[in-house]
């Protein structure tokens, strides 16, 4: 009986050591202020999908992200909300340059009370304070930037601009009074509480709002990552872009 009982310990102990408990695989997810409703609601619908995959969502100024990304920040996928910070990432090699696609496009628009007598780009200039997202780093205030210099009234506005660390800021500056209006992206205005789209910046003053996606070098070797970036071209994930006012062509 002991030799039969030792047997089956033995036996049970073997066994346990074939044994490897689920673990969860950590997805890092660098993006775009501006993707955090879309991108979020991805990663919520690829996790349903795969039980043993969890986000880690990080989302701020696209150079801010980068510049993160480039100092150790743990990333697997990158997404920007142009191509400057992309190609950035990309040159100093911690992007896998053949995974670099297009992911999405939006419009650049200028929000503000409803009452306000504001139509065009050029009426900017009546307004006493405007938030902008600070150029060098939020896509948003570069692509406002440039608008304002083509239409040449960027030096009338020197004084009145307030920089946001990214568009998302520009908006609740807009949407609390604390600025007479903002530069943000269509897709943001959508989620204003107190202000409206007052006119849309013409598409020839600015490059197009592009965002690209891509895998990191680190993330091109996690399989997860990889799934996950091929379940970003289905159409199940290009309706999520449109659902939230993005364009895709």
């Amino acid at each position: 009986m002991k030799n039969m009982v030792k047997s089956l310990f033995l036996s049970f102990v073997v066994l346990m050591l074939f044994v490897v408990p689920a673990r969860a695989v950590d997805i890092n997810l660098s993006a775009a202020a501006s993707m955090k409703d879309a991108v979020s609601e991805l990663a919520d619908n690829f996790a349903k999908k795969n039980p043993g995959v969890k986000f880690q969502n990080n989302f701020g100024a696209s150079g801010a992200v980068a510049k993160q990304i480039e100092n150790g920040a743990p990333a697997d996928l990158f997404f920007s909300a142009n191509l400057k910070w992309m190609d950035y990432l990309k040159e100093k090699k911690f992007m896998d340059e053949k995974s670099i696609r297009t992911f999405a496009f939006n419009t650049l628009v200028f929000v503000g009370k409803p009452d306000l007598k504001v139509k065009t780009i050029q009426d900017v200039v009546k307004l006493d304070r405007i938030a902008i997202g600070s150029p060098r780093s939020v896509p948003a205030g570069e692509y406002a930037d440039k608008a304002l210099k083509k239409a040449g009234i960027d030096k009338q506005l020197e004084k009145k601009l307030v920089m946001a660390k990214d568009v998302r800021a520009c908006l609740m500056y807009a949407d609390s009074g604390e600025v007479s209006g903002a530069f943000v992206y269509r897709t943001d205005a959508a989620l204003a509480k107190n202000v409206k789209i007052l006119f849309t910046v013409a598409q020839e003053l600015y490059p197009r709002v592009t965002y690209p996606v891509g895998l990191t070098t680190t993330g091109s070797k996690k399989a997860e990552a990889v799934a996950f970036y091929k379940y970003l071209q289905s159409p199940e994930a290009e309706k999520v872009l449109l659902k939230y006012g993005f364009l895709v062509k």
